[in-house]
């Protein structure tokens, strides 16, 4: 039988243990183990691996020896429980194989779980666990977790958001992969341990990947504030970690479009920078609706404009230095801000 949407994550959360088993698939190898180590961890407990009631196949395992996968189904553990045969990374040559390892598989058997990457509908190993009378099959596409999702997996981890971090974890989802956002779930129920307060926008925050652009916002915010005296030790920073003349003048052009579509939003400043793509939220959120306030719309066009001519330049045959080039653009800007 097949699983879709919400039942197939329903059923990754609650699965049943009496079922024959479970075919996992999909193009996102992060995506599909995620789910595939949820539905192991509901079956067997925290527990099962160490009391050896989880019995892991390779794929190439498997081709080498035929039977593994029956002798994992049939064999009993020293503890009490339900067991789990994982097949990984099986593919469209091992369905005879699996098909015949399942065809005697009785009630008090290990459950069977496959994993393996992305199936067309014509697939024989979709076939085997979609036509079984007592087995299932879920598809893991690319679509980020539902609202649904990670309100679960907050529950589970003991977390109360409000709604500006519920909000805020929503947009993250849709712009960093499943398991970086997994992790930032994990230091975010960390983050709050013994804390019964609702989580909040900042916690998340706080809480997000880190990257060079983090170190980079931070001479995008002092420009865009006209504070000139922070500009030139920042860019020297950004210099000796590696940051590129172009990868910063870029990084000022995209900073500044957004204020500029802030700006300009028929709805205000706010209404614009809640449609910014990708959002920002928390206090980024509130800092970027002061700069675009102050700013205002044909300020930003001027400085636009300027970071465009520099582009222009970092791209010629000039032989000024080009990181001294966009120092000294990055430093009228932050004038201007003062004027």
């Amino acid at each position: 039988m097949k699983l879709t949407g919400r039942d197939a994550n329903r059923y990754f959360a609650r699965p049943e243990p009496n079922r024959m088993g479970l075919l996992i698939f999909g193009a996102d190898a992060m995506r599909v183990a995620l789910k595939r180590q949820e539905v192991i961890a509901a079956l067997i407990g925290p527990q099962g691996e160490e009391e050896m009631r989880l019995t892991r196949i390779n794929a190439s395992e498997l081709r080498s020896d035929p039977a593994a996968l029956s002798d994992a189904i049939k064999a009993q553990s020293f503890f009490p429980g339900p067991r789990v045969a994982f097949v990984e990374d099986a593919t469209d040559a091992l369905a005879p194989t699996i098909k015949a390892a399942i065809e005697d598989w009785q009630e008090g058997d290990a459950q069977v779980i496959v994993t393996a990457k992305q199936l067309t509908a014509k697939s024989a190993l979709r076939k085997i666990f979609e036509t079984h009378p007592n087995a299932y099959a879920a598809g893991i596409y690319d679509d980020p977790p539902s609202r649904e999702e990670i309100e679960a997996e907050l529950t589970r981890a003991g977390v109360r958001p409000d709604a500006d971090a519920m909000a805020a974890l929503t947009a993250l989802s849709r712009e960093i992969d499943p398991g970086d956002f997994r992790q930032t779930l994990e230091k975010l129920s960390l983050y709050k341990f013994q804390d019964s307060t609702p989580a909040t926008a900042e916690d998340v925050a706080a809480c997000a990947p880190s990257s060079t652009e983090a170190d980079m916002d931070d001479v995008l915010h002092v420009v865009a504030e006209g504070r000139t005296g922070e500009v030139g030790p920042l860019i020297g920073k950004l210099e000796s970690q590696g940051i590129t003349p172009v990868s910063l003048c870029i990084g000022a052009t995209r900073h500044f479009r957004a204020l500029h579509a802030a700006a300009a939003d028929p709805g205000g400043v706010s209404s614009g920078i809640a449609r910014l793509r990708p959002p920002v939220f928390g206090p980024r959120r509130d800092r970027m609706a002061r700069q675009a306030s102050s700013w205002g719309m044909a300020r930003l066009e001027q400085a636009l404009a300027q970071l465009t001519d520099t582009d222009l330049q970092l791209r010629s045959t000039s032989r000024a230095p080009a990181m001294a080039v966009v120092e000294r653009t990055l430093l009228r800007l932050a004038s201007m801000a003062r004027r």
